[in-house]
């Protein structure tokens, strides 16, 4: 979802080849027609947005019309790291709390 935000350049109606798409994609999550085919479709079925395969002077090209769930995109994935950041923050105080209770509990015990 992320690199079809980022080739919407915040547009509600673009088009978009799919090697544009693999060319967005990490190294390391390449996919090929097919499995673009089923992502697309799953996040079309998730409310992401629309897509119409079409031909444009014989290649591939997808209609993609942006949803709200789309459009939002941004400001969740925002949200989430922060959310994700938080609770490691949160994490690491309290086992910092929690290690210095027991060299306290220590010091006074022993």
């Amino acid at each position: 979802m992320a690199a079809i935000f980022t080739l919407s350049h915040g547009k509600d109606r673009f088009l978009v080849a799919p090697y544009e798409i693999f060319n967005m994609l990490p190294p390391r999550r390449r996919l090929d027609e097919e499995k673009l085919e089923r992502v697309l479709r799953s996040l079309e079925l998730d409310g992401f947005f629309d897509y119409i395969l079409s031909d444009r002077k014989g290649e591939k090209t997808y209609c993609i019309h942006m949803r709200e769930a789309g459009l939002a995109f941004r400001r969740q994935d925002v949200r989430r790291r922060r959310d994700l950041i938080a609770r490691l923050l949160f994490a690491g105080a309290t086992g910092l709390l929690s290690a210095a209770i027991g060299l306290l509990l220590k010091a006074i015990l022993s």
